[in-house]
């Protein structure tokens, strides 16, 4: 089928008095289909008219589509089933250029944007070689869309904690913030609604009015709203990954950043300049970062074990043997945890990213052999003081107790203060005699006793009277 252009070759070189055989010759076609332009003496290339093999079965092919769940392999077994004799491509041919069971194709829009206004920020997860493991990891990255200036970071999780120490390491790298931070709906943020009607969760929301910029989403499925920052993930993952281990999450971390800033100095085709170069140009239109910048933390609160640690995400950071059985605040930050007991006493330690089940012990923490541990329970002492009659089944408490040991030495110191001595007393001797260690029976025992000997009623109407 000869082209429009071919067309109007033969009929030019037709008018300048060539000859057939000269012009299949310098166009090598045949002459048949020289005559046969010089015949229709047009330009156009003439439709194709033809009956095609499947239009006799249209109507069975748009009934059983939906029947069979668009499978065009079930639609053709269920024509062959009434007779039809189709092949599979010829079926799929005739469905795509009539548009039956296709998706209207819908060219693919622009989004101009302005400099200083957008970063677009997403997650996705990756396979990295730590310390000779495969692990499945997040990976968080930020683009600004006007400049194209690249940061990404590697996370084993990525909760909102996480977050937050990502978008602050980001707005710290560059330097500045934008107006606008885009991301894929993810629950991270998002409190309710998706696109135009999201609302972000309230921490997240003032963590983004501190930095005076807000959090926006795309509409479900408009993919293309973030394509600057997932067209980088396959660049990290072949590129950055790409035959690198790591030691550590730190240090891997370190690597990315340092490969961000040769990535953003290398000429872009694309973008006929370096991202470096067009950031240049772009910081004069972000906002700059407040004047102090505070570190992410989160608080827990912890109580110190018998074994002098505090466990915070699977791992067992060390505290002073004095500590044992105190509560303490935990202070967790991107790199480090702070246990503080009170204002004047903090213990500080590099945090473990990854849940290891590791204990983790400070060289001030650890015990010289030969010395002998100190009593950790100093409720066991106060206890002693006030009813010594009691040791025994103290010791046979420690062993038997269904709760942490100092809780229930706790426990029973109270009873000691708050209940008169003969109940008590007696209550203990009976719970030892039986071998019962729950303390809350022991508890309702001596209220009753309480209750019978201390507080006594009269019933009789005619005392009354």
């Amino acid at each position: 089928m000869l082209s429009q252009s071919q067309r109007a070759a033969i009929l030019e070189m037709h008018a300048k008095k060539q000859s057939s055989r000269t012009i299949a010759r310098l166009l090598k076609v045949s002459r048949w289909s020289v005559r046969e332009v010089l015949r229709l003496n047009t330009t156009e290339v003439p439709a194709l008219e033809r009956a095609e093999i499947c239009e006799p079965y249209r109507q069975q092919i748009i009934e059983l589509l939906p029947r069979c769940k668009s499978n065009l392999v079930r639609v053709q077994e269920e024509l062959e089933a009434i007779g039809a004799t189709l092949s599979y491509s010829a079926l799929t041919a005739f469905c795509r250029r009539h548009g039956i069971g296709q998706e209207p194709i819908v060219a693919s829009g622009r989004y101009p944007h302005l400099p200083g206004i957008e970063l677009q920020h997403d997650t996705s997860p990756h396979k990295v070689e730590l310390a000779g493991k495969f692990y499945k990891a997040q990976t968080a990255s930020a683009v600004l869309c006007y400049s194209r200036m690249l940061f990404f970071q590697i996370y084993p999780t990525f909760t909102r904690f996480d977050c937050k120490v990502f978008l602050t390491e980001a707005l710290r790298y560059i330097g500045a913030s934008p107006k606008r931070v885009e991301i894929d709906n993810t629950h991270v943020v998002v409190l309710r609604g998706t696109g135009r009607a999201m609302v972000p969760v309230p921490e997240m929301a003032a963590f983004a009015e501190r930095y005076g910029f807000q959090f926006a989403a795309h509409e479900l499925g408009d993919a293309n709203r973030s394509a600057h920052v997932e067209r980088q993930f396959d660049y990290i993952e072949n590129n950055f990954l790409a035959g690198r281990s790591f030691s550590s999450w730190p240090e891997m971390n370190q690597q990315a950043r340092e490969w961000c800033d040769r990535v953003n100095a290398t000429y872009k085709r694309h973008l006929r300049a370096a991202p470096r170069d067009l950031f240049a140009m772009e910081q004069q239109h972000l906002q700059p970062l407040p004047v102090w910048v505070p570190e992410v933390y989160r608080l827990h609160e912890r109580m110190v074990d018998v074994e002098g640690y505090v466990n915070l995400n699977t791992n067992r950071y060390s505290v002073p043997v004095a500590w044992i059985g105190r509560r303490v605040e935990v202070r967790e930050t991107c790199g480090k945890i702070e246990i503080q007991l009170d204002a004047r006493h903090m213990v500080t330690h590099e945090r473990v990213a990854d849940a290891e089940y590791r204990h983790i012990m400070l060289a001030e923490h650890s015990r010289p052999r030969g010395v002998r541990r100190p009593d950790p329970h100093p409720e066991e002492a106060l206890i002693l003081k006030a009813v010594p009659e009691i040791a025994d089944y103290i010791a046979e408490l420690k062993k038997n107790s269904r709760k942490m040991t100092v809780l229930a030495l706790r426990q029973l110191l109270r009873m000691v203060r708050e209940y008169p001595r003969e109940p008590l007393l007696a209550a203990i001797a009976e719970a030892a005699r039986y071998g019962l260690y729950d303390l809350d029976r022991v508890e309702r025992m001596i209220l009753r006793l309480v209750a019978r000997d201390y507080f006594l009623l009269n019933n009789d109407p005619e005392t009354e009277q």
